[in-house]
């Protein structure tokens, strides 16, 4: 089945363009009527606020630890059964007008052929880091059918969704680059930074790989049911607003050339990029995340009124006595009214040791909130 999309950022009017999607995406359903989410995302003002939570899948629900329990967190996630299943229970849970596909920020790196891991209670971890022209050239190619999982856990999400949109997860170029530079996390990325600046070719070439490699990933996902894709680019926060204009932002826009061709509402989130926002937004996308660091009618003056934002509540207030996380969450409330349309999240992810319970609630004063 075709469907006609918008093309990348270009100059002038941009082409349309057709291209995929499976039979069985919700979109092409007969009678489909978007949700709220959806709505929202295209800028629309549903009745009720959707919500949902980043970094939801998972790691505060007793469920998701018993399910988990014994299994490789990049084995659960190309587990198309167990990754299904991580992405619905917290839509069961509570209530959420969204589901996020359960996956890994490095998974396209892994299905790609690198050698990396999750260790506990540090995050990815490479037997080798890429640091020169050599070990970027030999970086291999994302083989279509390695994919295949990733399409069928979310085929099987999709059909135990209903509804509720699920929305597709990518990681952003910078932020695979920086781990494959510096060989797992790091707060500051210097050694990512220092081969941006001594070596282009090198890091236009390493970019471009993991714009590639991630891009597949996403729009795989989108093709097979996602009705909307998130890149979250975790570390774009250690950056300088001229660095991500004139080194990450082609490499972001690019990432998502064959997601923005589909025609599906896209998001684009960082942690720490309040003084990015605009730049962000440039690269082509419909909606930006905001982080807790900045007010949310401030983010919408930075990007334009017209642009929907998804955010900010703080994830620390999770743990603050309830009177002082409502009156948040209604502050966040209405600063979003400053947006063309708001979609309640949270500033980044939800904190393991949060009470569920507590994620309900949120999700009820949202629903409840005029």
């Amino acid at each position: 089945m075709l469907i006609h999309g918008r093309a990348g950022v270009s100059e002038g009017e941009p082409k349309v363009v057709c291209v995929p999607l499976e039979e069985s995406h919700p979109s092409l359903a007969a009678g489909y009527v978007a949700p709220p989410l959806i709505r929202a995302y295209r800028g629309e003002r549903p009745d009720t606020t959707p919500v949902w939570f980043m970094r939801q899948a998972g790691r505060s629900l007793p469920e998701y630890r018993e399910l988990r329990m014994g299994t490789d967190m990049l084995d659960a996630c190309l587990d198309p059964a167990l990754a299904s299943e991580i992405t619905l229970q917290p839509v069961r849970r509570h209530g959420v007008d969204a589901a996020i596909f359960f996956s890994d920020i490095v998974i396209p790196v892994r299905l790609a052929g690198v050698d990396v891991r999750i260790v506990p209670g540090r995050g990815p971890v490479l037997a080798e880091p890429v640091r020169t022209a050599a070990a970027v050239a030999a970086l291999p190619p994302l083989d279509p059918e390695a994919l295949a999982p990733i399409r069928e856990a979310v085929r099987l999400t999709v059909a135990g969704l209903g509804s509720t949109p699920l929305i597709g997860f990518a990681g952003a170029p910078y932020t695979l680059a920086s781990y494959l530079v510096e060989g797992g996390p790091s707060k500051e990325q210097l050694k990512t930074r220092a081969l941006m600046h001594s070596d282009r070719d090198t890091w236009d070439a390493l970019l471009s790989w993991c714009a590639d490699v991630t891009g597949a990933f996403l729009a795989a996902q989108l093709e097979a049911g996602a009705s909307a894709g998130q890149l979250f680019d975790s570390w774009a926060g250690s950056l300088s607003l001229a660095d991500y204009t004139a080194h990450v932002a082609p490499h972001s826009a690019r990432a998502l050339d064959r997601a923005r061709a589909l025609g599906v509402p896209l998001v684009h989130f960082g942690v720490g990029t309040g003084e990015l926002l605009a730049a962000m937004h440039g690269i082509g996308v419909d909606v930006m995340g905001v982080d807790w660091r900045i007010p949310l009618d401030e983010a919408s003056r930075r990007v334009g009124a017209d642009v929907p934002l998804q955010g900010n509540i703080d994830p620390a207030l999770l743990a603050a006595p309830w009177p002082v996380l409502e009156a948040h969450v209604r502050d966040v409330l209405d600063r979003g009214r400053a947006a063309r349309a708001h979609v309640v999240n949270l500033g980044h992810g939800v904190p393991p040791e949060t009470d569920p319970a507590v994620l309900t609630r949120v999700v009820e004063l949202v629903h409840a909130h005029a």
